[in-house]
């Protein structure tokens, strides 16, 4: 693996530079500006950024945030999680999915939990080779009827 490095993008230049990588993940978020924007604003909720670089070029993404809860106490929630698609394969995920557990073992959380699409085959895979387990349904209902 090439060298890489994995930080926290605090700046609107460095969320910007996340979004062609988060976009093969959120397909509805239609350009950098609006990404930019949405981004910060969950910043002020919590929400985080990471990314790892490689070669100058962001090749995965991961939103988190800190949560607490009856069912699992203190967690590290991963919102999103994404290897652009001609990176995947060459363990920039799992690089950066280590980095988030480490962090949370630092943060005192108990767990690191995240939802994934059912229809994502290949990300599930990924997440057992990484001793994840399916812990619980998410249920949801639409409450804004789209356009």
């Amino acid at each position: 693996m090439s060298k890489f490095r994995i930080a926290v993008a605090e700046t609107p230049e460095e969320i910007r530079r996340c979004y062609r990588v988060m976009h093969e993940l959120r397909t509805h978020i239609v350009d950098e500006r609006e990404f930019t924007e949405r981004v910060s604003g969950q910043q002020k909720q919590g929400y985080q950024l990471a990314f790892l670089e490689a070669n100058g070029e962001v090749c995965a993404a991961a939103g988190y945030r800190f949560l607490e809860s009856l069912f699992s106490g203190k967690n590290l929630y991963v919102d999103d999680l994404v290897t652009r698609g001609s990176d995947r394969s060459r363990g920039f995920g799992g690089k950066l999915l280590d980095w988030l557990i480490n962090l949370a073992r630092e943060q005192g959380c108990e767990t690191l939990e995240l939802d994934s699409g059912v229809q994502r085959f290949d990300a599930h895979r990924f997440y057992f080779s990484k001793r994840m387990s399916i812990s619980s349904y998410h249920f949801r209902i639409k409450l804004k009827l789209e356009a």
